[in-house]
């Protein structure tokens, strides 16, 4: 059995380990079908910060295919993927591609693979923010209507789909993503990002800001940035791993921060661990508020709305949007006591119950 597993930027390539452990696992037994497993790397994220470390860190096998398609708007990316992912495919001819998310290399995997009549299994299926201005989003629903196999990260995803009349080949796993903070957590003791940074547990805030919703709006970028900038001066000091995508707006906005502290992107075993020692979480990511919540971390997102709803009814994730009253609303609710975290995100076992399905 053949089975193509197609990344391209940071999540997905954290996405895929678990699958991967499990797929070595079966072929260490001896177990049947013998599965051939082809790693695809779209190039979608490339600087080594963003990609090459990852691959390193959480002991990637090497791809097998590098498409290298590099940076560019969403429609090169998504359409110079779909031209060369096509000559891949029919060259190999597997029979399952398996796609990750809601990057552009989600979508493009898709529809190459729909194309040529070959099975799709779409992992974090049915996912929703229902703002259909987020490209994610669309990519999301997109994938999930070509998809043979849905793999459910949550109960609410699964509802999603039947809502859109997607009702076969959806199973509830799980998070991939839980399964490797559980995988990786204990590895994070090699790292000394917060000696290299001299800073001290719960006595600092780590955000991020990457989605195009916010980057892409001036009004939204300068806000954020200047009330989080603010609250790094009066509340806590706060550290920034900064995109090179966001690094670039910063400059060209030509904005001043005085007090928050950008950073370069940093590794996966680096970033878990300052999240896990942070006091907050400032963060427009998707996945970032499932670290929040899985290492029991408060977060402020950056947005109205997310695909993670079950992190906010927890408790433990605020909506705070793009303006200074609103995160300095979210701040403060936040900071009151929380109950434990529900483990609605499955027991950390969704690799392994996603290759039982296919296998199936």
């Amino acid at each position: 059995m053949k089975i193509f597993n197609i990344v391209g930027a940071r999540p997905e390539f954290i996405q895929v380990g678990p699958l991967l452990r499990a797929i070595e696992n079966h072929n260490r037994k001896r177990l049947k079908p013998s599965i051939q497993s082809i790693l695809v790397h779209t190039g979608q994220h490339y600087d080594y910060k963003m990609s090459r470390v990852f691959f390193d860190q959480l002991k990637l096998k090497k791809p097998d295919y590098h498409l290298e398609i590099g940076s560019g708007t969403q429609g090169y990316q998504t359409g110079g993927i779909i031209v060369r992912l096509e000559r891949v495919l029919l060259r190999e001819r597997p029979d399952l591609v398996v796609v990750y998310g809601d990057t552009n290399s989600t979508i493009a995997g898709a529809l190459a693979t729909a194309k040529l009549h070959i099975r799709i299994a779409h992992i974090e299926a049915g996912v929703r923010s229902f703002n259909r201005f987020m490209p994610e989003e669309l990519n999301r629903i997109v994938t999930d209507q070509l998809a043979d196999l849905h793999f459910c990260p949550s109960r609410t995803a699964v509802r999603n789909l039947a809502a859109e009349g997607i009702k076969e080949g959806v199973y509830f796993v799980g998070d991939v993503m839980y399964d490797s903070i559980l995988f990786n957590i204990k590895k994070t003791v090699h790292s000394n990002i917060m000696r290299r940074l001299k800073i001290q547990p719960k006595k600092y805030g780590i955000a991020t800001v990457h989605r195009a919703e916010n980057t892409d709006n001036e009004k939204r970028m300068v806000s954020i940035f200047e009330t989080l900038d603010k609250i790094a001066g009066t509340v806590l000091p706060l550290l920034i791993p900064v995109h090179p995508r966001t690094r670039k707006r910063i400059l060209d906005l030509g904005m001043k921060l005085s007090n928050m502290r950008l950073i370069d992107p940093i590794s996966y075993w680096d970033m878990i661990k300052l999240e896990k020692n942070a006091r907050v979480i400032f963060t427009d990511s998707g996945g970032m508020q499932k670290e929040a919540y899985y290492l029991k971390v408060p977060c402020v997102t950056l947005r109205e709305d997310t695909e993670w709803v079950e992190t906010v009814k927890a408790g433990w994730n605020r909506l705070a949007g793009w303006k200074e009253k609103g995160i300095y609303q979210a701040l403060k609710i936040i900071k009151n006591r929380r109950p434990h975290p529900p483990q609605v995100y499955g027991n950390g076992l969704a690799a392994e119950k996603i290759l039982s399905y296919i296998l199936k």
